[in-house]
């Protein structure tokens, strides 16, 4: 089935923050979706006045989201100064593996090709998220180990994967 990937708007918050939650917590990432985190990227306005969040379109309905941002921005964890960060990745659980997050991520890097001053895509990702490291690695990203990062007042460590352009 064909996938689209485009814009988020306002139609569609309601289903990014629903499947956001759904794929954090299907995956074990969070025990409640009252999690502070998951009420944070629960809020897609807020996402969206401040960096561009984009949604995979598939059979109709949005199947995948993610969350674009450069250095500076307010949404950005770690791009450096010529890279664009993606954050926030989820596909709806019930179309995991079915090819969504591949083509949000071939489309982010298509897009960061096209931006002036952009050399790199960066994100973080869960230490223990082995799926989505073999997406990453399939895509050409890099383990930048240096970068690994801590979550603020947690025992997690986030990893830190880059591609250049």
């Amino acid at each position: 089935m064909h996938i689209t990937i485009r814009p988020a708007t306002a139609a569609d918050y309601d289903d990014v923050a629903r499947l956001t939650r759904e794929a954090y917590l299907a995956a074990g990432h969070f025990p409640a979706a009252d999690h502070p985190y998951l009420v944070h990227v629960s809020d897609v306005a807020h996402r969206a006045a401040r960096a561009e969040v984009w949604v995979a379109e598939r059979g109709g309905r949005v199947a995948g989201a993610v969350t674009l941002a450069r250095a500076g921005g307010e949404y950005a964890d770690i791009a450096q100064e010529g890279e664009l960060e993606f954050r926030m990745l989820a596909v709806d659980p019930g179309l995991q593996r079915s090819g969504v997050g591949r083509a949000l991520v071939e489309a982010i890097v298509a897009h960061a090709r096209t931006l002036e001053g952009i050399d790199s895509v960066s994100l973080t990702t869960g230490s223990d998220w082995t799926a989505a490291h073999r997406l990453y690695e399939s895509l050409g990203f890099d383990r930048v180990p240096e970068r690994d990062w801590p979550v603020p007042g947690t025992d997690i460590r986030l990893l830190v994967f880059v591609k250049g352009l």
